[in-house]
């Protein structure tokens, strides 16, 4: 198959659920329904849904269930993909492999699983939940290994239709996997039937070098936080090397980046739009915001707006027990001279890639990772916005397929056809 770039937008937008949840009669899924039905019609490939797992994280009040979330969104939806975030570190392997078989079993073949360790919520589940990242990163790699044990547990052949056109199982191709590991001990094998997709399709976010390891190993799509073209470049040749070491295919993983975009009809109207929002930032909070970038622990209040901040504030990184891929972006900004104001804007991204401009421009940008082979997932958001859905969708979608990035909607009957990924058949090594 040709090299095609694929495309994601997130479930939901304003009003959200919780605007929503305050007329009862009103279903709080109406916004992520509307987006829905639209990516579909765009030929957008997936649907992604994030999490959180306190109250009040990250200045909101939390996140729905992802699982369920994305489940209700197959019933009104029949070709786009269903990516949910969903940690190893607070959940089961056996219930994951359940619960992610039964939403590939349910959507046809359009399951993906946004795999994450956690940075937040180990509150919620008891005393040391919440490890170092070391052991988070093992636990996430032998969750990993469990379900992919249970998808595969049934071999070939394990169902055929009888005379009567019913299922015929044989048992003896089912096969219990035996799994003794350090965290976890499973018999197996999973009591669901084969998935379509054999395995949902496999995303990984993590930046920090256990994140990478574990990326590099398992996962098919890994979801970067990567703010410009070396950034991107020096991500993509390590993971795939690391990748290639355990004789995989040198095209995996594939990269996934957000793109922040700012629309404009013109580049001047594009570079306004994005003046106007940098003079609303309120940086005594963006100091807040810049120190929870670093890891926290960070004291940025008697520091100079549009001086650089000062090495010696930067964190051990090899001491922090959370966000430490972010503190890495961060401490890589501090290293090239960024002032404070320069760094408090680039946290309104959380370090992501920004552009700026009209369709055409910003399909530049995008054509120009493309081609270097540093992008082939992009996130394309707010298309609840009427305005950003105008721009997305009539403007840089029908670009980039005039460019020849993109495949025309839907070739292939699951998420893992449509963005490309190879199809798998029986028992699959890592």
């Amino acid at each position: 198959m040709t090299r095609t770039l694929g495309t994601v937008t997130a479930a939901g937008g304003f009003p959200g659920p919780y605007e929503l949840a305050l007329d009862p009669a009103v279903s709080t899924l109406q916004t992520a329904q509307r987006v829905a039905v639209r990516a579909e019609a765009a030929g957008i490939d997936a649907l992604f849904v994030p999490d959180l797992l306190v109250f009040g994280a990250q200045g909101t009040i939390g996140a729905q269930e992802p699982l369920v979330f994305v489940a209700a969104l197959a019933a009104v939806t029949s070709r786009i993909g269903l990516i949910a975030t969903v940690s190893t570190t607070f959940h089961h392997p056996f219930n994951l492999a359940r619960q992610f078989g039964t939403l590939d079993h349910v959507s046809n073949g359009r399951a993906g699983w946004n795999v994450v360790t956690s940075s937040i919520g180990e509150q919620n589940f008891g005393p040391g939940a919440l490890p170092s990242p070391a052991s988070r990163y093992a636990r996430a790699a032998e969750s990993l290994d469990v379900a992919f044990a249970l998808w595969d547990s049934w071999q070939p052949g394990a169902l055929r239709p009888g005379a009567d056109g019913r299922a015929v199982l044989d048992p003896s191709r089912v096969t219990a996997i035996d799994h003794a590991g350090e965290f976890f001990t499973v018999a197996g094998p999973l009591n669901l039937p084969p998935l379509p997709q054999h395995r949902p399709v496999i995303i990984q976010a993590g930046q920090s070098p256990a994140g990478i390891a574990v990326g590099a190993k398992y996962a098919e799509v890994v979801f970067t936080a990567l703010a410009t073209l070396p950034d991107a470049t020096r991500f993509t040749a390590d993971i795939r090397a690391r990748a290639a070491a355990y004789g995989r295919d040198p095209a995996l993983p594939l990269i996934f980046s957000s793109l922040h975009a700012t629309y404009g009809a013109t580049e001047a109207e594009a570079h306004a739009l994005v003046r106007q929002r940098q003079e609303a930032v309120d940086f005594d909070a963006g100091r807040l915001l810049l120190a929870d970038m670093l890891g926290g622990g960070v004291d940025l209040s008697a520091e100079k707006l549009d001086e650089p901040l000062p090495e010696s504030l930067l964190p051990d990184l090899a001491a922090l027990n959370r966000r430490r891929g972010r503190a890495e972006i961060f401490s890589r900004l501090i290293r090239r001279g960024h002032t404070l104001r320069e760094l408090i804007l680039a946290a309104q991204d959380t370090g992501h890639w920004a552009v700026a401009g009209t369709p055409s421009q910003i399909a530049d940008a995008v054509e120009q990772r493309f081609r270097a082979g540093v992008l082939d997932v992009i996130s394309l958001n707010n298309l609840a916005d009427d305005r950003e859905h105008d721009f997305a969708v009539n403007g840089l979608l029908p670009e980039l397929r005039r460019r020849g990035l993109l495949h025309e909607p839907y070739p292939g009957r699951t998420l893992r056809e449509n963005l490309g990924l190879p199809r798998l058949q029986g028992r699959v090594a890592l």
